[in-house]
């Protein structure tokens, strides 16, 4: 069995050196472990950083396309690599690597097929409280969403076994942790959480400058996905919230008029009733538009899925790879498998000073 850890890198030259220090080379249960970055069109030395460091793999793509984009690259790579379970982390070393372990503990012993590493955000002394509040409404949000039960929607911090990587279609721009979960959640993949460790914090997050633009966005990403997969369930609920009111409007409009004896009046009722009504016509037309649209899309998955299947029984290899440092990696592995406590041979010694 396979472990790949891949890293999604951005200009990480500085921080990257800590993250891979904590990486494991070794795991309970796991044959061989291989790390993996991907360079999202990097301007300092991400990469050859990384291949100083013993890094196995490089996906370096063209120009820089978002997190999202890098993921999905990420894991698209790991399972041409030949991946049984792919560790996804952070490069800024946010994450605590020897909890990589536990991480996958329940997809080895077959009870899950995703696993999410649950920060415990209310401990983390670092998150404002505004953001707590932002980070528990979210994932009851996105558990609503989903129909699961993970408590830290927007770790980055996950695990996925072959099958979930295979069914996994990242559309977003911006990131890819609330739509994974809803999109697991919707294709009935099997997904747990595990409580994991962090480190402190070394830099702000880059991803999103203000929590203005983290709400907008990731509520954006939340509304979209939702669409997708249950459209009917969430325009018809629009439409019902407008059309009780508009039915509530022309009642008091009838009884008004008949009250005065079909006196004119009151107009103000109906006009008002009349736009809450098209409005609620119209989110009831798009939510029968997007069911039609639904069964498309769940063909596109399907035929997604195949050629990913296809392509991995093929042989083809991931786009925009590039080797990284093997003989250093299997120097590491080598010597992590040695008894703890023993001084290495000189001939490793002399490999890793090399």
């Amino acid at each position: 069995m396979k472990l790949i850890i891949q890293i999604p890198c951005f200009n990480e030259e500085g921080q990257l050196p800590a993250t891979l220090a904590q990486l494991p080379r070794a795991v309970p249960g796991v044959d061989a472990v291989e790390w993996l970055i991907i360079d999202d069109g990097s301007s300092d030395r991400t990469v050859e950083v990384a291949r100083e460091h013993g890094v196995d793999h490089v996906v370096r793509l063209t120009n820089h396309k978002g997190l999202a984009a890098a993921f999905q690259a990420g894991l698209d790579a790991g399972l041409k690599l030949g991946a049984d379970v792919i560790v996804n982390t952070d490069a800024d070393n946010q994450y605590e690597g020897a909890d990589i372990p536990r991480l996958v503990g329940p997809i080895l012993r077959g009870e899950a097929d995703m696993v999410v590493g649950d920060r415990q955000v209310q401990t983390i002394e670092e998150f404002s409280a505004g953001k707590k509040l932002l980070q528990r409404v979210g994932s009851w949000v996105v558990r609503h969403a989903s129909a699961t039960g993970i408590p830290d929607t927007t770790s980055g911090f996950r695990a996925y076994n072959r099958e979930a990587a295979l069914q996994m279609q990242v559309v977003s721009k911006f990131t890819y942790t609330l739509e994974t979960i809803i999109q697991a959640g919707k294709l009935l993949v099997a997904i747990d959480h595990v409580p994991v460790r962090t480190n402190p914090k070394t830099r702000e997050s880059r991803l999103f400058p203000s929590i203005g633009a983290y709400v907008r966005r990731n509520g954006l990403t939340i509304f979209r996905v939702w669409a997708q997969y249950e459209p009917l369930k969430l325009f018809w609920t629009g439409a019902l919230i407008l059309g009780l009111p508009a039915a509530a409007l022309f009642i008091r409009f009838l009884v008004l008029f008949i009250a005065h004896g079909g006196r004119a009046g009151h107009v103000q009722s109906l006009i008002l009733g009349a736009v809450l009504f098209f409005a609620a016509m119209l989110l009831g037309a798009l939510g029968v538009i997007g069911d039609l649209l639904d069964a498309q899309r769940t063909l596109s998955q399907r035929t997604f899925e195949r050629v990913r299947r296809i392509e991995l029984q093929l042989g083809v290899e991931p786009s925009h790879y590039e080797p990284g440092d093997a003989s250093r990696a299997a120097d590491a592995a080598r010597l992590a498998d040695k008894a703890p406590g023993s001084e290495p041979d000189p001939a490793d010694r002399r490999a890793l000073e090399v």
